[in-house]
């Protein structure tokens, strides 16, 4: 069995499991003790841009959620509106309570 390649990986987690997301890239090589410098600062180089490109991704989704959020915010803030200008000048005995 070949062994398992290395990750990076950075998991978003909700209280809504549909939500819960995980973002993961392979690193092309393991660093190992021997690798000569080249191959180490090649290495790094490449996790730089693997833990930017994660970072990228997360952003993207968060602002998509976040997007989603206002949508639905604005949904229940219209009818909200809606129903205070219905009942305007009117006693509304639910808040009185």
């Amino acid at each position: 069995m070949a062994p398992e390649k290395p990750t990076i990986s950075a998991s978003y987690a909700s209280p809504e499991p549909s939500l819960a997301r995980t973002f993961q890239h392979e690193i092309a090589a393991p660093l190992r003790r021997d690798h000569s410098v080249a191959e180490k600062k090649a290495y790094l180089s490449e996790l730089r841009g693997l833990v930017t490109l994660v970072q990228a991704e997360v952003n993207v989704f968060l602002t998509e959620r976040m997007e989603e959020d206002k949508k639905a915010a604005g949904a229940k803030d219209a009818e909200r509106d809606a129903k205070e200008e219905q009942n305007y000048g009117e006693e509304n005995v639910e808040e009185d309570a």
